[in-house]
């Protein structure tokens, strides 16, 4: 693996860490999320991912088949927030291949959320402006709910994570009039979360494809999400006991 790792950054000193691991890692084998690895567990969460692994450890496919995975990501388009580092060689500084080239009218990102079940990818929603409750309320009246029960019939288990926007006592008060059920979450878990890997196959199909707009990005991040295949989310689930 880090020889794997070494040949990518000398190929392309401009890669982020997010690309080499895009291209390091398979989605068969999905190891470590990079989101799981900027988002460590602080200690005091430590003892309630441990719980819930335990009230979970002998579940499978068919346990998890009742389950809807969701989340938010963001998507950039030129460069990593604005930022983009080089690793090269010591004494290369001023060489042509290790300088970063400027664009104008250039950067941005694409926020958007997303859920799946074991039976179909779902939709995947542009996110314009700020995420707040009222924002999350429409996407779960407008968005989730029709998908969930034409997909999903009216057995099913919604999964979310703690993000204050989710579980406010707005949002509480829809789960309530809504009838929906929520699977306990742990906080601090993104690891555990089978769309977190998701998100890696999403970019994993996108790494090479080069965008010019924000809408642009949206219809190529739709397109490639509409296309993955439920081999890949079968595999994710499968995997689930690994995760804990």
């Amino acid at each position: 693996m880090d020889r794997n790792i070494l040949r990518a950054c000398r190929e392309d000193p401009r890669r982020t860490s997010t690309d080499i691991h895009v291209s390091v890692t398979s989605p068969n084998e999905p190891g470590l999320s990079r989101r799981t690895i900027r988002r460590r567990l602080q200690s005091k969460n430590r003892k309630a991912r441990v719980e819930w692994a335990k009230q979970h450890l002998s579940w499978g496919p068919r346990e998890w088949a009742y389950h809807i995975w969701s989340d938010e990501s963001k998507f950039n388009l030129f460069g990593t927030d604005g930022i983009q580092w080089i690793r090269r060689p010591i004494g290369s500084r001023y060489a042509p291949q290790y300088q970063c080239p400027t664009v104008k009218h250039g950067g941005g990102s694409v926020m958007v959320w997303g859920c799946f079940s074991n039976t179909s990818m779902g939709p995947l929603k542009r996110i314009v402006g700020t995420m707040d409750r009222y924002v999350y309320e429409d996407i779960l009246e407008n968005t989730m709910r029709p998908w969930a029960r034409a997909n999903s019939g009216r057995s099913w288990v919604f999964q979310q994570d703690n993000d204050p926007k989710h579980t406010s006592g707005h949002i509480a008060n829809w789960f309530r009039r809504r009838r929906v059920d929520l699977l306990e979450w742990p906080s601090q878990s993104p690891g555990l979360n089978p769309i977190e890997h998701m998100w890696e196959e999403l970019e994993r199909r996108l790494k090479r494809v080069r965008d010019s707009n924000a809408n642009q990005k949206f219809a190529q991040l739709e397109a490639a999400w509409k296309s993955i295949p439920m081999a890949v989310v079968q595999t994710l689930l499968d995997l689930m006991p690994g995760c804990y």
